[in-house]
């Protein structure tokens, strides 16, 4: 089939080429903006069932006022010193200030000295309220309006401002993250066009690839975003970013995979037209296959509840189908056009290449699979013991670069109030007739004793009297894990014993959204692990025509991702002192790591059943498969992991635990599993690998 495809696209490279720019236009010209169907806010994404999101739907309806998103100011004196009562009277003056000028999105600044005042003096806290969701553009707007106003009104003072809590977390967020795309895409670019240099010597070589998926990541972004608006679904802020390090690095890994084996046609003998059409339809299936599994693997996760996973899979799936269909239609098409021309100016298409280290490599594990495997899983099992120390985060401050506004004022806030004041927990309790102030004191009594709550602030009752609220501020940060297991165990339990005959408790706020993200994120995880697993056999399987080796290659790939998962645990939060790992993690590296170990397990496996089809025995097979596959996964790996490697300078640090969990998770799935354990276990297994299918022939 591969090679049918290959022979038309290079009997009609000008027309193929001209077919993808035609298609490209329209749907780039046709699509609305990205931006349009994203959303920062991750409890955004929690199932309509969800504790807090059916609380938040309650207090949409009997709060309307107060429904939207909440920033906190944190107004002390830049010299350190405590609020005088002179101080005081200019905060209020800012108050007053900020809420006459305020701009529509902003439905009040409150001030009150009686509560939000610190004990020390040391800060004192403006209660802002919008009139929206914290990732609209008006409220985000008005965020950066207020820490102006707010600058320009105390300057002179002898007090500063910083805007915190819920709608500026997401303002810094998003900024954060869009300044970190812009810094990955440009390093991803420039380091993937050096090491292409240096693979090929070719400036040709280098740009193609760029160019091509170039293309692609324009065209799945647009293709995602039209999607997103006719199923009406949002996408997670985090897309944008892995989409363009997904396709650039995986992209690049299927052209060199092409390119590799273009070139050793051509080192053959093969005249150009030949040569490609050869290259697809040797190692077409193999690119199909992998990005089928990788494709397969996201695909995965929209069996997960919680939303941000449901549309983050799918998205991607979409770009690496697009890049697949490249590869193969694409990318032969403008190779078809350039011929040799492509290794322009290096001579090295039409050298034979001498005796490479791979082919060192081949023939040690030849020779001695069994010291190979010990030596394998003995390092892949000591890095895996470092994950029973995993612990996720789920802390949205924690996740910004330490020189944010939001970041800053949180740790001024700290200085005088409980960390808890940042992001209150709301107690509504509900009744089919009008509470009673007896009842609501109560009640609010036995929250107010509850371990770990602060205190309570005064309650909020409906206009119709049939709901209350009860704010509470915990004495810990909103986000932390004991604060999660506070409001969605102890603190839950005592409402539901507390609240009067006749009512019903919910607990909203931001506190008991992340203890909903855990609980979904927990069940996600138990769904999509096996079922991602699953999916890598069954594709193994259809490619290999075998049971055997589809089990033990996927069983290393689970290794090799255990093994990333526990060294990353051991330096960030061994290493590092981090409280734990994004939450995100585990599942994004699960699905990178085994989905891209998977391609590189087909590419070395591929070549290893090719040279036993020829008549090799099994052990000189594996030699010959290292040899000339190893060189083509080695590139592509030192490719993929540079694009992740980037990460680590985008100032984030879930990008930068990201970056440098998959890129240690490529190098290991690469050059550990795939150029190592498969062909020794393949080796010494033998022809038994490939049962139960038709036996293929061995020689010697």
């Amino acid at each position: 089939m591969f090679g049918a495809v290959a022979r038309l696209v290079v009997r009609r490279p000008w027309l193929v080429i001209l077919g993808w720019l035609v298609a490209a236009a329209a749907i780039i010209v046709t699509a609305p903006g990205l931006a349009s169907v994203t959303n920062s806010d991750q409890s955004a994404f929690l199932p309509a069932d969800k504790e807090s999101a059916r609380a938040a739907e309650l207090a949409e309806s009997a709060f309307p006022a107060a429904d939207g998103a909440t920033a906190v100011i944190v107004v002390d004196r830049a010299d350190g010193a405590a609020l005088t009562d002179a101080d005081l009277g200019q905060i209020g003056q800012l108050a007053q200030r900020l809420t006459a000028d305020r701009p529509p999105a902003v439905a009040g600044v409150l001030f009150d000295p009686t509560g939000q005042v610190a004990g020390n003096r040391q800060v004192a806290l403006l209660a802002a309220q919008f009139t929206g969701a914290p990732e609209q553009p008006e409220v985000q707007d008005a965020v950066a309006d207020l820490r102006t106003r707010a600058d320009d009104a105390l300057a002179g003072t002898g007090l500063r401002a910083g805007v915190t809590g819920e709608a500026a977390i997401v303002l810094d967020n998003q900024q954060s993250f869009a300044d970190a795309e812009r810094t990955v895409t440009l390093a991803t670019v420039t380091l993937i066009v050096v090491l292409l240099l240096l693979i090929f010597r070719s400036p040709l070589a280098a740009l193609m690839p760029l160019l091509a998926v170039g293309l692609v990541l324009t065209v799945s972004t647009a293709l995602i975003a039209t999607i997103a608006t006719l199923l009406d679904f949002e996408i997670g802020q985090e897309l944008p970013i892995l989409l363009t390090v997904v396709l650039f690095g995986i992209g690049t890994d299927y052209i060199l995979f092409l390119l590799f084996r273009y070139r050793e046609r051509l080192r053959a003998g093969d005249p150009s037209d030949r040569a490609i059409t050869a290259a697809v339809g040797r190692v077409g299936e193999a690119i199909f296959s992998a990005a089928f599994a990788v494709i397969a693997a996201f695909g995965a996760l929209v069996l997960a509840s919680l939303g941000f996973f449901a549309t983050l899979g799918p998205g991607l799936a979409i770009g690496v189908a697009v890049m697949l269909l490249a590869a193969l239609t694409l990318v032969p098409a403008i190779v078809a056009l350039l011929g040799r021309r492509v290794f322009w100016p290096s001579r090295r298409a039409d050298r034979s290449p001498g005796r490479s280290r791979f082919g060192a490599v081949g023939r040690f594990v030849a020779r001695r699979p069994v010291i190979v495997i010990a030596g394998t899983v003995a390092l892949l099992g000591a890095l895996s013991a470092g994950a029973l120390t995993f612990e996720s985060d789920y802390d949205p401050i924690g996740q910004l670069p330490p020189d944010t506004e939001a970041t800053r004022a949180f740790e001024d806030l700290q200085r005088g109030f409980p960390a808890g004041a940042l992001q209150p927990t709301n107690v509504y309790l509900r009744a089919d007739r009008p509470l009673t102030e007896t009842e609501i004191g109560g009640f609010t009594q036995a929250l107010a004793a509850v371990d770990g709550v602060a205190t309570p602030t005064q309650p909020q009752v409906s206009a119709d009297g049939r709901v209350a609220n009860v704010p509470l501020i915990l004495t810990g940060a909103p986000f932390a894990p004991e604060a999660l297991d506070l409001v969605s165990g102890p603190l839950r339990d005592t409402a539901r014993l507390a609240a009067p005959a006749g009512t019903s408790v919910l607990v909203g706020g931001q506190s008991m959204a992340y203890a909903d993200v855990r609980d979904a994120t927990g069940r996600d995880f138990s769904v999509i692990f096996p079922v991602a697993g699953l999916l890598f056999v069954l594709i193994l399987a259809g490619l290999l025509r075998a049971v055997l080796a589809p089990l033990y290659l996927v069983a290393m790939v689970v290794l090799g991702f255990t093994a990333t998962l526990g060294a990353t645990a051991l330096l960030f939060q061994e290493g590092l002192g981090r409280p734990g790992l994004s939450f995100i993690i585990p599942i994004i590296l699960y699905l990178f790591v085994t989905a891209i170990g998977t391609d590189y397990n087909i590419l070395i496996t591929a070549r290893l059943r090719e040279e036993i089809q020829d008549g090799r025995p099994p052990r000189e097979a594996a030699a010959l498969a290292v040899e000339h596959a190893g060189p083509s996964v080695a590139a592509a790996a030192v490719i993929l992991a540079g694009t992740f490697a980037s990460l680590l300078i985008s100032g984030v640090p879930f990008f930068v635990e990201i970056g440098f969990a998959v890129t240690l998770g490529i190098v290991l799935v690469a050059f550990v599993v795939s150029i190592l354990l498969v062909p020794a276990v393949t080796a010494l297994v033998g022809g038994a690998a490939w049962w139960p299918g038709r036996r293929v022939r061995t020689g010697g």
